[in-house]
């Protein structure tokens, strides 16, 4: 008999780290060209006019300009300050 409670490996006790995923720039917020407008996994936001998708799925700005989406908040826009205003890239 043991006088001592042997010391057994436990199953629980892990958390993996928040990833802090979602929106960054909010609908009529002002952003800069280069700005992370979504960091996301796959396509759950679509992008739209001067905003250009990333390798890993994120979203940025191409223009200094106001956010704003269509297709039912789906797709993801930058209205431009300048109207005469050409995407970087």
């Amino acid at each position: 008999m043991a006088h001592k409670k042997g010391q057994g490996s436990v199953k629980n006790g892990r958390d993996s780290l928040p990833k802090r995923r979602g929106l960054k720039a909010y609908g009529g917020q002002a952003v800069k060209v280069g700005s992370i407008l979504v960091t996301q996994c796959g396509t759950k936001f679509a992008p739209g006019r001067f905003v250009r998708m990333a390798k890993n799925c994120n979203i940025h700005a191409l223009v200094d300009g106001t956010v704003y989406f269509d297709q039912g908040g789906k797709r993801i826009n930058v209205q431009p300050f300048d109207p005469n205003a050409t995407a970087i890239g």
